[in-house]
């Protein structure tokens, strides 16, 4: 490398949260993002047979768990903009709301100043 360069790639190794700059967060996740939950409302007689709750949104990955009222559930992606899980009496046990949100945990390169998923704002499930 020559000299000259060596300022400029200190300096991108020490950006904090820019990703797209430094080289070494290739290991990283991006955060996600809910865009809608399919359906938004569903009867306690739904959640009692078992239903199957589709989260829509973006860069969703592997590691992405849909968290329910603060209960981690067992998570299918079937793409980088939906999940699905199963709602049953163990997650909702009444009528009301329920808070729905996505975390992806972070990756490995967070000790380099790289961002690494997180948490999404809540969307609201109703159940009537």
């Amino acid at each position: 490398m020559p000299w000259a360069l060596l300022p400029l790639a200190l300096a991108l190794l020490v950006l904090t949260g820019c990703n797209a700059l430094n080289p070494l967060c290739g290991s990283s996740r991006p955060a996600p993002a809910i865009s809608s939950l399919s359906p938004n409302t569903l009867t306690l007689a739904q959640v009692q047979q078992g239903f199957l709750l589709t989260v829509n949104g973006s860069d969703f990955v592997a590691s992405s768990v849909v968290v329910i009222n603060g209960k981690t559930l067992r998570t299918t992606v079937p793409s980088s903009h939906q999940l699905q899980v199963t709602i049953t009496t163990d997650v909702i046990s009444a009528a009301g709301t329920a808070k729905v949100t996505v975390n992806t945990p972070s990756g490995t390169s967070g000790d380099l100043g790289c961002t690494s998923g997180g948490t999404t704002s809540a969307r609201t499930l109703t159940i009537t």
